[in-house]
């Protein structure tokens, strides 16, 4: 259901114009009410048209469908290139009540396309070139202010609504009289004012990339300035002839406190330093930023928690599935389910460690529901114990449900960089109803356990990719749980290793993987053939094993499927 129009076109070139975002034809209506966000592009077959507010239908296969209104909607015209498309695309969302559509610097504007955005009455907006689409989506998202799951009036805070840092970011500038950034304690652009044409190249960079560039705050970190920014209380004048970076105008920065605690930073760019009284106004600032900051987190945390509720109702399944499916917008549609972990801790950990572990998984959980949902709508996320679990809804009548999931995780783990490298998502069957959903947990569950405990270098699977490994695994806990123990062959040479601190177990195992070609066991055990041979013969005596029988064979090699695996002994090994 489409949330309530609280914003209009106007604040969105406002917020996010200059830098970001520049009319390129047609009547910009800056009245035009905006409801939702549409991602269309022709060279992604995966990316549906509709992908906001649920907003569903068929993919998006170039030619917009008149049959599906949108009304009120930015249109991200992804990968849109040649003018015809342009014509094309303007005329059909103009059909359907789209309010604008954003393209690629630099645009083809040729006499039809302008023709084409006047006729419709579509604005035809330009992306600036390096910007990224996902940044922008999520940009247009926050600007926007999508229908919150908890209460729909966030009120005010000293005059600017609650939480709204983009309008607060303006307050700012206007009391500077200069552009403005608010960035988190990590540098990652939270809100930025407008005017921020009139700053340097590297405030643009910023912008466009919604972070402080790296060698940035490598530099800004060496030379102190993040120190003496958390430690004093007032702005700090940064001089860009005292930095060893380039840097064409100074800064002044002030830190975001609540207490003890730095939330983040306010930055300005200016021709010099402040005079008292702008000082006295940026700590007053500060503070206000501060409370935005605050009703901003525990927003989060309150939307954060009755999200994971919602997704852990739906996920056991029962009488309040299906309550909770509709609150979520997915009641009704086919869908499957992600569950996403990393790596455990290999040894014990410290409770700094584990508060670290925990925020790290906080983000990868953030960072996939904002993946999915600029790519899928209606993407559900949230972060159970130490797993984050994914509701994705898939597009009815396509039999290719699973492939699309798989290509979906895939796609997040290969771009989302850094902090990902031990993450690992398991994907479950599609599912039609409730109980299927439970069915997809409980699929991607067994997936993702594989890829933790035996993925053999892989960090995306289905069930039935690691269909055979997932029942070794649940096999082995049917063991450890009665207490049993290996028996019979690979008992005797568990024992006789152990007394002897020989590998005869070891070279069993090189035998059987290389279905007895020995000069490839060999090769894998790291000796030579002759000696190989000799272990062979040893382990059979030893064993009491016949190694030309199929059911001997296969009893030995389920039970070492069943052992921990082994660390590889080291070369000169006693052979027994």
């Amino acid at each position: 259901m489409p949330g309530r129009p609280r914003t209009r076109l106007s604040r969105v070139l406002d917020d996010l114009g200059g830098v970001l975002l520049e009319p390129v034809a047609g009547a910009v209506r800056r009245g035009a009410l905006l409801d939702q966000v549409v991602i269309h592009d022709p060279l992604d077959t995966d990316v549906q048209g509709p992908a906001d507010r649920g907003a569903h239908g068929p993919p998006d296969t170039g030619a917009p469908d008149a049959a599906e209104p949108l009304a009120r909607a930015v249109v991200l015209g992804v990968g849109v290139r040649a003018a015809d498309d342009l014509v094309r695309l303007l005329r059909g969302y103009g059909r359907r009540g789209a309010t604008a559509l954003v393209v690629r610097q630099p645009v083809d504007t040729t006499p039809g396309v302008l023709r084409a955005a006047e006729e419709s009455g579509v604005a035809l907006l330009g992306l600036a070139a390096g910007a990224s689409w996902a940044q922008l989506a999520a940009m247009l998202r926050t600007v926007l202010a999508e229908e919150d799951l908890g209460d729909a009036s966030p009120g005010t805070l000293d005059g600017v609504p609650a939480g709204d840092l983009f309008a607060v970011a303006n307050a700012v500038a206007a009391l500077l009289d200069a552009p403005v950034t608010i960035e988190d304690r990590a540098s990652r652009v939270l809100a930025f004012s407008g005017r921020q044409d009139e700053a340097d190249q590297p405030r643009a960079r910023t912008i466009l990339g919604r972070q402080v560039p790296e060698h940035f705050t490598r530099h800004l970190r060496a030379n102190g300035v993040f120190e003496r920014l958390y430690r004093e209380p007032g702005p700090l004048y940064v001089d860009p002839r005292a930095q060893d970076f380039e840097m064409g105008m100074p800064r002044v920065a002030i830190a975001v406190r609540a207490g003890d605690e730095i939330l983040g930073s306010v930055w300005a760019a200016v021709p010099g330093p402040l005079g008292a009284e702008r000082a006295q106004s940026f700590r007053d600032a500060a503070k206000v930023v501060a409370l935005h900051m605050l009703r901003l987190r525990a927003g989060a945390d309150v939307e954060r928690r009755l999200r994971a509720d919602l997704v852990s109702r739906v996920l056991e399944g029962g009488t309040a599935a299906p309550e909770a499916l509709a609150r979520l917008g997915l009641l009704g549609r086919p869908l499957t389910v992600l569950a996403m972990g990393t790596a455990g801790a290999p040894g014990p950990t410290t409770p700094e460690e584990d508060v670290s572990r925990a925020a790290g998984r906080q983000r990868l959980a953030d960072a996939l529901a904002t993946h999915l949902t600029t790519v899928q709508p209606r993407s559900a996320v949230a972060l159970l114990g130490d797993v984050a679990y994914g509701l994705v809804p898939l597009p009815g009548g396509q039999p290719d449900g699973a492939e699309r999931a798989l290509r979906l995780a895939s796609a997040f783990l290969e771009h989302a960089g850094r902090g990902t490298e031990a993450a690992a998502i398991g994907v479950g069957p599609p599912a039609e109803d409730g109980a299927g959903v439970r069915r997809s947990r409980e699929g991607a569950d067994r997936a993702l356990r594989v890829l933790r405990t035996a993925g053999r270098g892989r960090r995306v699977a289905t069930l039935e990719d690691v269909h055979i490994d997932a029942l070794l695994l649940e096999l082995g806990d049917l063991a450890a749980a009665r207490g049993d123990r290996p028996t019979a062959a690979i008992a005797r040479l568990l024992d006789y290793d152990a007394r002897h601190g020989a590998q005869l177990l070891h070279t069993l195992r090189c035998w059987l993987d290389a279905f007895g070609d020995v000069p490839a066991a060999s090769a894998r055990a790291h000796v030579h053939p002759n000696t190989f041979r000799y272990r062979l013969r040893r382990l059979t005596e030893v064993a009491r094993l016949d190694l030309t029988d199929p059911d001997q064979r296969f009893a030995a090699m389920l039970q070492l499927r069943l052992l921990p695996t082994p660390t590889l002994p080291p070369e000169g090994t006693p052979d027994g």
